[in-house]
């Protein structure tokens, strides 16, 4: 049965109990809301380490001036629940107060240069050293051996690796692969808010991702590419935020270069913004 603590000196107690008798212990830091996809990267962990924390937090220093914070959605039974069946052990459920004892606004705070600056990083100013802040706080929190982040937030899992890199924290990051609905939706809290209409038109960011790996494997130039896929997904109703293909650090890959390459989109469907990502070789 998952235990849930949310108090700091609970949890380095009941972590610091674990490693006193060799168990290794993996993170899976979440802001709640879960569902499937979640839920894989607590399975995920579990079959690498001894024993699983997750935390649920939502982070008020990663929400930016015109996203709704006091909106985001918070289902804590639900969440504990669905942990529980996959496999945590100990939910980590902090306060704003506790993470951030003196305020978000008066808080030290962590920015990553180099890879934040673009894609969401352009489209959310200051999102990411939200999102750098607060993972720094958890490591330091949890002290994990291990740690397990989604695919599907592709710019943030680069942040993240640069972060443990820079900062050398002794963290295995791990990459979850992307959970899919059956017509190839990334599985995410984002998808409750399409409208019946909207839901089917959603899939076909996935069907653009196949697209422009398509293209590029037969060598239509990138800059082609990427303006094919923005047409085609604003034909489909979409507000276009980007649509690209990028290395795997998200540096701009050169014309007819090999290796690996990423082609990911962000895009507006009515009210609800959509991210979603495919890994090819060209």
């Amino acid at each position: 049965m998952i235990e849930t603590v949310t108090g700091l000196a609970d949890l380095r107690a009941r972590v610091d109990a674990w490693k006193r008798t060799g168990l290794r212990v993996g993170l899976v830091p979440t802001m709640g809301n879960l569902h499937a996809g979640h839920h894989s990267l607590v399975e995920l962990a579990r079959g690498r380490v001894d024993r699983v924390v997750a935390s649920v937090f939502v982070n008020p220093t990663q929400f930016g001036p015109h996203e709704d914070f006091a909106r985001y959605p918070r289902t804590p039974e639900a969440d504990a629940a669905g942990l529980d069946a996959a496999g945590a052990d100990l939910l980590w459920l902090p306060s704003v107060e506790t993470m951030y004892p003196y305020g978000p606004e008066a808080t030290v705070q962590v920015r990553v240069p180099v890879v934040t600056g673009m894609l969401e990083g352009a489209h959310r100013p200051g999102h990411f050293d939200g999102v750098a802040t607060v993972v720094a706080r958890l490591f330091n929190q949890v002290q994990p051996d291990l740690a397990v982040f989604g695919r599907k937030d592709y710019q943030q899992l680069a942040v993240i690796r640069y972060l443990v890199r820079d900062l050398a924290f002794p963290v295995e990051l791990v990459a979850a692969p992307i959970l899919r609905e059956a017509d190839g939706l990334a599985m995410s809290s984002r998808n409750q808010y399409l409208s019946a209409s909207e839901r089917p038109v959603a899939a076909g960011i996935q069907r653009c991702l196949q697209a422009m790996r398509e293209s590029m494997r037969a060598g239509v130039p990138r800059d082609q590419v990427e303006a094919d896929a923005a047409k085609r997904l604003a034909d489909e109703g979409f507000e276009v935020d980007y649509a690209v293909v990028r290395r795997p650090d998200l540096t701009e890959p050169g014309a007819g270069e090999g290796g690996p390459q990423v082609a990911l989109v962000a895009a507006k469907l009515g009210r609800t913004r959509l991210i979603d990502n495919l890994e090819f070789e060209p």
